[in-house]
């Protein structure tokens, strides 16, 4: 899996969710054991960055989905999926998925500082 191509960011529905392509120089069944294999995703993806270890969704070759946490205060919390399929041109097109799932966001909306909403306070 050498030299990726990364495609740019695609715009989701959801403001806490950032979406990557990518094709890789390498075999479905070796980038799905990149991904899935805990001693060979370790080389890249240390079980200290993740929540938990276990992946919490798995389509064989297909799709991985882990949870993930913060190292750094407030730790939040969000959910990294890792789709495989193959490439145009041969190869494999990753996708990943990141989305900040943290429920401590969910109890506050987020709501952009320049919207015409609420009552705005002046200092005097």
């Amino acid at each position: 899996m050498s030299d990726p191509k990364r495609v740019p960011a695609k715009a989701t529905d959801h403001p806490a969710t950032l979406t990557f392509d990518y094709d890789l120089d390498a075999s479905v069944e070796s980038a799905w054991r990149a991904i899935s294999s805990p001693e060979v995703r370790e080389k890249w993806l240390p079980a200290e960055d993740l929540a938990d270890p276990e992946p919490i969704h798995t389509v064989p070759g297909k799709e991985i989905r882990y949870r993930m946490r913060e190292t750094e205060p407030p730790h939040l919390e969000s959910v990294v999926t890792f789709r495989l399929a193959p490439g145009r041109a041969g190869g494999t097109r990753l996708t990943i998925i990141h989305d900040l799932t943290d429920a401590r966001l969910s109890a506050r909306r987020l709501v952009p500082a320049n919207s015409d909403r609420g009552p705005v306070m002046l200092a005097a």
